[in-house]
């Protein structure tokens, strides 16, 4: 077993090890622009303009965000970086990022989807987990109806009878086919009722291990406590707890909302207490890990190290089951390929999907660079630090 005091995220020779020197160019020109908010703004309103419009930029963001960001347009196109991820011991969560239609039919299709990389995961190591957005099975606005206790009408409950049956046909699949599910979050607005359709297909599917995961923004104030409850109910109803954290995504948005519509302000008040509140989940978790598995979706190399320290104190194998270390594919190259070196699990969020259909998802990713103090001024040095180590090798050879 490799001591995490060995890892290093400034290994740019590990960081950066399936990149070629045209990858590693083109790396550093996307995170050179994406350093300046400005331009992310200025481009995110051209893009959707261009495609509003139906101008021809398909190429230009496919050769640039598009093949930075994803894995292809199709599971079967996302097969390369799935082969690729996995020589260097990385695992792939293929993410249909696609945000369809607030229908019926669009909502059956997304499940169909999902249930396809269920049957691709099943039996391959290299793919440990599937996923979905909520939001892509289930109306936002039925949600927070939901939420909000208002009564539904006789449609609105079938409708959301559905998206039980839908959700529970998804995670089903997981169960039968052996691969574990995250669900993600969504706005709080809307997250009571997710975590309640959750929680019973945890009871459901969670029996003898853990299949069904749900996930927790630690950006939001209380989240802390509502991992507490959750764990607290799997102990009374004897299931296996699956938690997959991050600190958020929505924080601008809910800020936003909140004020807007005179209610208190659901985000964590500085980046230290949110820090602090992930920490001290990860702490939870591995306090708890005879029932809990956990998933450290984060960019942060302080709370990445923080697990494997904690992971090192409960006498647990880098590799051991019940911890996983999540990064999104195209970002943080540098924790993700230095801690699978060491042995970690670690996997990777590889989103696919017809180019138009993603364009959402890759503006997200744009102004969460920006975003993120110091995200993509760091992935940029450390690119530049590689480029420059390669450069010197050359001229030494």
């Amino acid at each position: 077993m490799i001591n995490n005091k060995e890892i290093s995220f400034d290994d740019t020779l590990i960081a950066f090890s399936s990149k070629s020197d045209k990858d590693l160019k083109r790396s550093y020109a996307l995170f050179a622009v994406m350093d300046k908010n400005l331009i992310v703004k200025l481009g995110t309103f051209f893009v959707n303009a261009a495609l509003k419009f139906k101008l021809p930029v398909k190429n230009l963001i496919k050769n640039n965000l598009f093949d930075h960001f994803c894995g292809g347009e199709s599971i079967h196109d996302s097969e390369k970086t799935v082969m690729e991820l996995a020589e260097y011991n990385i695992g792939t969560i293929l993410d249909y990022a696609v945000e369809g239609e607030n229908t019926e039919p669009a909502f059956d299709h997304t499940a169909e989807e999902i249930i396809r990389t269920i049957h691709r995961a099943k039996n391959d190591p290299n793919i440990p987990f599937c996923v979905f957005k909520p939001t892509g099975m289930a109306s936002i606005d039925l949600l927070e109806k939901v939420q909000l206790d208002q009564p539904l009408s006789a449609s609105e409950q079938t409708e959301f009878e559905n998206i039980r049956k839908r959700w529970d046909r998804v995670c089903g699949e997981s169960f039968r086919n052996g691969v574990k599910i995250f669900i993600d979050s969504e706005d709080s607005y809307i997250q009571d009722p997710i975590d309640e359709l959750t929680y019973e297909l945890m009871e459901k599917y969670n029996k003898e291990k853990t299949i069904v995961w749900n996930t927790y923004q630690l950006y939001r104030v209380g989240m802390l406590d509502n991992l507490h409850k959750a764990l607290h109910r799997a102990k009374e109803k004897n299931y296996y707890f699956g938690a997959k954290l991050v600190r958020g995504a929505y924080m601008e948005k809910e800020r936003e909302r909140a004020a807007e519509k005179g209610y208190a302000d659901p985000i964590q008040p500085d980046k230290s207490s949110t820090d602090q509140s992930y920490d001290d989940a990860l702490r939870f978790c591995i306090d708890n890990k005879d029932q809990v598995s956990v998933c450290s979706g984060s960019h942060n190399e302080k709370s990445n190290y923080l697990l494997t320290e904690l992971m090192e104190a409960a006498s647990m194998k880098n590799n051991d089951d019940r911890v996983y270390f999540a990064q999104l594919y195209g970002m943080s190259d540098h924790i993700s390929f230095n801690l699978a070196k060491a042995g970690y699990n670690v996997v990777k969020y590889v989103p696919y999907g017809p180019v138009e259909s993603v364009v959402p998802y890759l503006m997200r990713r744009a102004e969460e660079n920006t975003s993120i103090a110091g995200q993509s001024s760091r992935e940029f040095l450390l690119i530049k630090k590689e480029i420059k180590r390669r450069r010197l090798l050359s001229r030494q050879n």
